[in-house]
């Protein structure tokens, strides 16, 4: 819904929270419903409604538990029979300054001020700890914004009697507990309320009056905070960009005026600034976001462009390039087919907003952010919460290899009249074990990020992979695949629930950009090697449709299952009898485990 999309008006959601939860739950999406605590330090009611409506925006509906006004340590702590009967998915501890327990007064000593900096960490590790242990789920925690007023003036900031130094010291505490717990996220009050003005944010009006540490028209920004880690944490982050060239990447129409006078580079303003937002859009590419081009040009003129002196580009940052006359929403369409990915997986930048509305239009589920002024393009891009980083994984980091190997890979095809041929000259080696705690980040994102291949369209937490893997009655496996021109990390996940004898499939996921290189093959072969140790004679699979993962729909019996049930919805069992002597189905990669 564009109401929800950065930049919002706060205003709107706030009067209208009610019915646009409505338009939201009609929409006829289909949702991952989660469980979400919150555990405030403040009254947080407005809060939890607004964070409603960006995760339903995001396909997530959430069941929330909230907690008494001002009891989130007790909450957390002590026994608390309500909360575990909710058994939370996430946890979000909604505390701010209001809720230091004791501040440095100026007839402290060094000492005490340290001691009271270990008591207020001491009380949130408890609270952190204790939650974990528990509940075993991602715990979102606020860190604090700075102070309402500043009793020692710009002093407050570097004498260790300041609030403003007392806070900056616990919040990096704070970041030093985040750096060393993988459960652990930082929700960033402090930027978020320095973004939005902090006298703003702070207004005590909405503190005396409501009990809100957060002054009213300030949560929308503080609760679509949220939902970006939530969403994120769940694999829903966009993957790449699809790039306008003509005053987006640079200013001016190169067709029209030439590659000498576009307008980019140090010697004017607007030339810096094109150079800035370059800058901002190449650094993504660090965390495994894709670029590709969709621009109305002569593909000679696009390259020129691109290859311009003062350019931050060349040609072999992007992965597809798609410069010519026809639509933009079709070459959208043809780019994210290119690559193997669904097009709502892809943000469209483009300054006019005529284009930006027909690809919006004709293809549901892309994001345009809205940007007129190319000193402002930064700043609405980098506010909308694309490609919010909770975790970076290896496979995140060398994705844009990944994808410019399998282009280097699909021209190789192209030259083989036989597929098997194209196969077997790719020199395939694969890895299946059982998961690892060094690829759970990435077995748990996996689980979340894969659509298309994925028959049951369950999600996993990190938290939920690593208790799986440790139990009995799972059967695991993760599959990586390399080749002569790369690795492609992990690239395939399977969860089988042992129940009296029988393997049900849980799970089972596949990266796209490995499809038809017989991986899934080699994981059933895997699969049923496991079995056998195990025992287990029969395997049970599930395939449960969804808008985006038809081309699974025959997958089990590509794989010899037999169907034994169909219902109204298109939800399919199969079966598996694992007879003495098994076939293996790979062919084409040595597999190792």
């Amino acid at each position: 819904m564009k109401e929800l999309d950065y930049p919002f008006d706060a205003n709107y959601l706030i009067s209208k929270k009610k019915r646009i939860k409505k338009q939201l739950i009609n929409e006829g999406v289909t949702f991952i419903e989660k469980k979400v605590a919150i555990l405030g330090g403040s009254t947080t009611s407005n809060i939890k409604l607004i964070l409603e409506l960006f995760l339903l925006n995001y396909g997530i509906k959430p069941d929330f538990y909230e907690s008494e006004y001002n009891q989130y340590y007790q909450e957390a702590v002590f026994p608390n029979l309500e909360l575990e009967t909710f058994s939370p998915d996430f946890i979000y501890v909604h505390t701010s300054n209001r809720n230091i327990t004791a501040y440095p007064v100026i007839m402290d000593s060094a000492e005490h001020v340290d001691q009271l900096l270990s008591n207020e960490i001491e009380k949130f590790t408890a609270i952190w700890e204790n939650l974990y242990t528990k509940y075993h789920c991602p715990i979102i925690q606020n860190n604090f914004e700075m102070p309402y007023y500043r009793l020692l003036g710009n002093r407050d900031a570097y004498d260790i009697h300041g609030a403003t130094n007392f806070l900056a010291r616990l919040n990096m505490r704070f970041y030093e507990y985040a750096q060393t717990h993988d459960y652990f996220f930082i929700c960033d009050l402090n930027y978020i309320s320095a973004d939005y003005g902090l006298k703003a944010w702070s207004d005590p009006f909405y503190w005396h009056m409501y009990k809100y540490a957060v002054a009213v028209p300030a949560i929308p920004y503080l609760s679509f905070n949220v939902a970006n880690i939530i969403k994120s944490l769940l694999g829903k982050n966009k993957k790449g960009f699809v790039l306008d060239l003509d005053n987006t990447l640079w200013g001016g129409v190169i067709g029209d005026e030439g590659v000498d006078n576009i307008v980019i580079g140090p010697e004017e303003s607007e030339g810096q600034a094109y150079s800035e937002f370059q800058q901002y859009i190449k650094s993504h590419m660090q965390l495994g976001v894709i670029l590709n081009i969709d621009s109305k040009n002569d593909h000679e003129n696009a390259i020129i462009g691109i290859n311009h002196p003062d350019s931050l580009f060349k040609e072999e940052d992007f992965i597809s390039i798609k410069a010519n006359w026809e639509p933009k929403n079709l070459n959208f369409i043809s780019i994210a087919k290119e690559i193997n990915l669904l097009p709502e997986s892809l943000v469209f930048i483009d300054d006019n907003p005529a284009e930006r509305h027909i690809v919006t239009e004709q293809i549901p589920g892309v994001k345009a952010p809205a940007i007129s002024d190319v000193t402002h393009y930064v700043e609405v891009i980098d506010r909308s919460g694309f490609f919010e980083a909770t975790n970076i994984s290896k496979d995140d980091l060398h994705r844009n290899s990944m994808y410019q190997e399998n282009a280097v890979r699909a021209k190789l095809e192209s030259s083989f009249s036989d597929y098997g041929g194209y196969l077997k000259s790719l020199e395939m080696r694969g890895t299946i074990k059982p998961f690892e705690p060094l690829y759970m980040a990435r077995i748990a994102q996996l689980t979340n990020k894969s659509n298309q291949f994925n028959l049951t369209t369950k999600r996993y937490t990190q938290a939920e992979i690593e208790d799986i893997a440790i139990d009995e009655n799972y059967i695991t496996l993760y599959g990586k695949l390399e080749d002569k021109f790369g690795d492609n990390g992990v690239v395939s996940a399977v969860i089988g629930h042992v129940i009296k004898g029988v393997c049900h499939v849980d799970l089972w996921i596949m990266s796209c950009r490995v499809l038809k290189r017989d991986m899934e093959f080699a994981m059933m072969d895997s699969l049923v090697d496991q079995c056998k140790r195990k025992e287990i004679k029969r395997i049970v699979g599930y395939y449960c449709p969804t808008t985006k993962n038809h081309m699974v729909k025959n997958f089990y019996d590509i794989q010899g299952f037999k169907k034994i049930s169909e219902d109204n919805d298109g939800n399919t069992l199969w079966q598996f009898e694992i007879e003495e002597v098994y076939l293996n189905k790979n062919n084409y990669i040595q597999v190792e485990g």
